[in-house]
C-alpha cells in the first residue's frame, strides 16, 4: 500500500514555502498544486519547494512543479525555486529539463539565511477536499501532458502514459455501450 507523505506550507514575506517530506508523488502532489495555484491566484510571484527531506520524485508530482513553474514564469516577475534539492532529486529535475523552468538550489535567495525559521513556522496542508478517482486521473494527466510540452524527449518517454490515460478517462465519460448505466 502506497502512503501519502505530507507537504506543509508557509506563508513569509515574499515568497510562499512549500515542503514535502518523503516521496513526492501522485498522492501528494494535488495539495501541492492547490496550495500553489491558490498563492499565484493571490498574487505570489516566488514558490519556493522544499526538497530537504523528499526522498524521490514521481512524475506526476515532478509534472504538477513544473505546470507551477510555468505559469509563474508567464507572469513577469515570477519564479519558482527549489531548496535543497540534494543531488537525486536534482537528477531527477535535470533528467527531464525541468532545470531550466525553475532555479535549482539557488545560492543568493534571500530565504537561505532563513530556512531553520521558515521550516520551524510550516505547518502540514491538506487539499480543501480530497480528489476522486477521475480527478485525480485528470491530475495525473494534466501533470504528464505538461512533462511532454516541456520537451521532445518527455513526450516520446510519457506518450504511452498519456494515451492510457485519455483512453480510461474518455471510457469514464461514456455510456456503457448498451446503454444502461452502471
Amino acid at each position: 500500500m502506497t502512503t501519502q507523505c505530507p507537504i506543509f506550507t508557509g506563508i513569509f514575506d515574499g515568497f510562499s514555502w512549500i515542503r514535502c517530506e518523503g516521496k513526492g508523488s501522485f498522492l501528494n502532489s494535488p495539495a501541492l498544486k492547490e496550495f500553489g495555484d491558490s498563492r499565484i491566484a493571490n498574487g505570489e510571484r516566488c514558490l519556493v519547494v522544499d526538497l530537504e527531506t523528499c526522498t524521490g520524485m514521481d512524475s506526476t508530482f515532478m509534472g504538477t512543479l513544473a505546470g507551477m513553474a510555468s505559469r509563474l514564469a508567464a507572469l513577469s516577475d515570477g519564479v519558482l525555486q527549489i531548496a535543497d534539492a540534494g543531488p537525486r532529486n536534482q537528477r531527477s529535475l535535470e533528467d527531464l529539463g525541468l532545470d531550466f523552468l525553475m532555479t535549482v538550489n539557488p545560492p543568493d535567495a534571500p530565504w537561505n539565511a532563513q530556512l531553520h525559521d521558515i521550516r520551524a513556522k510550516i505547518q502540514p496542508t491538506q487539499p480543501a477536499t480530497l480528489p476522486t478517482q477521475t480527478q485525480r486521473a485528470l491530475h495525473v494527466l494534466d501533470a504528464h501532458k505538461i512533462l511532454s510540452d516541456t520537451n521532445p524527449q518527455n513526450a516520446q518517454t510519457f506518450s504511452n502514459v498519456v494515451k492510457l490515460l485519455e483512453s480510461n478517462l474518455l471510457e469514464k465519460r461514456l455510456p456503457p455501450a448498451d446503454g444502461q448505466s452502471s
